[in-house]
């Protein structure tokens, strides 16, 4: 196979839609500290790269596709060390440092090693630990839900490429392991689901003492993710917008099973 683009490498070619498929188009979001971006790119970024090249400056949006998967290949993923990441792995670890910065990428991914060298566990820990970071940030209020569902889909992705390359030789194993991660993931939700509206949500601010309705769980979760998060929620409050996260999750590995089955291959 060769790669798309002479400047960058197969391994990258394979990443990078999945996430440049996260990254979007334009966008300049007044919430976002990055401004105008176009397709994950921002202007100063732009700017840095095209001196480095000696060309002239340009406004970011008419980046072309090319320009655009050679800055990510130089300045995401070879800084983050990809190329020499098992699969999968390479890309829990390149998305990570495309939407969180190289050096986030990377400490996740050295703190996230299995012993064992069970990749597949690596790409879980890398997404968990950067889940875990995402969810400290201010504007989790604006962008969480939509951060929660990528991540999701790239520890799913992630850990189908993992295993299938750990499993060349057996494909059904790897769709019976996505659809272990997919069970295990709506399983906890459901229960997360009966303990969010018994306990009710208990915070400061408007969601203080809200009885959660089951028939409107996903509702309940998607306001909490969209705003009571930071304002100091309890048990009730937590578990509902875990509640999403996993349902997030199952729907994710649930598209990688069904992806594997179609295809023969992940």
């Amino acid at each position: 196979m060769v790669a798309a683009n002479a400047n960058t490498s197969t391994a990258f070619q394979r990443c990078h839609p999945k996430t440049a498929q996260w990254e979007g188009g334009w966008s300049n979001h007044k919430d976002d500290p990055g401004g105008p971006t176009m397709g994950g790119v921002t202007q100063p970024v732009f700017d840095e790269f095209n001196d480095r090249h000696g060309r002239p400056r340009r406004p970011v949006a008419a980046i072309t596709r090319l320009e655009a998967e050679r800055l990510f290949f130089e300045q995401f993923w070879l800084k983050a060390g990809c190329d020499r990441l098992f699969p999968g792995v390479d890309l829990a670890t390149y998305d990570a440092a495309v939407n969180s910065g190289v050096s986030r990428g990377r400490k996740w991914l050295l703190a996230s090693l299995d012993p064992a060298n069970d990749h597949a566990k690596t790409v879980k820990n890398i997404c968990s630990k950067r889940l875990g970071f995402v969810q400290t940030l201010k504007i989790w209020q604006t962008f969480g839900k939509g951060w929660s569902n990528r991540i999701a889909d790239i520890e799913a992705t992630g850990v189908a490429w993992a295993l299938a390359a750990m499993s060349a030789s057996d494909k059904a194993r790897v769709v019976t392991a996505l659809r272990d991660e997919q069970d295990s993931a709506r399983k906890i939700a459901a229960n997360q689901t009966k303990g969010a509206a018994t306990s009710g949500v208990s915070g400061t601010g408007a969601g203080a003492g809200l009885t959660v309705d089951p028939a409107h769980i996903d509702q309940a979760a998607a306001w909490l993710l969209g705003g009571l998060m930071v304002a100091g929620l309890l048990l009730g409050g937590y578990l509902l917008v875990r509640v999403i996260i996993n349902r997030q999750r199952a729907h994710a590995y649930d598209r990688a099973a069904e992806s594997a089955v179609l295809t023969g291959a992940v």
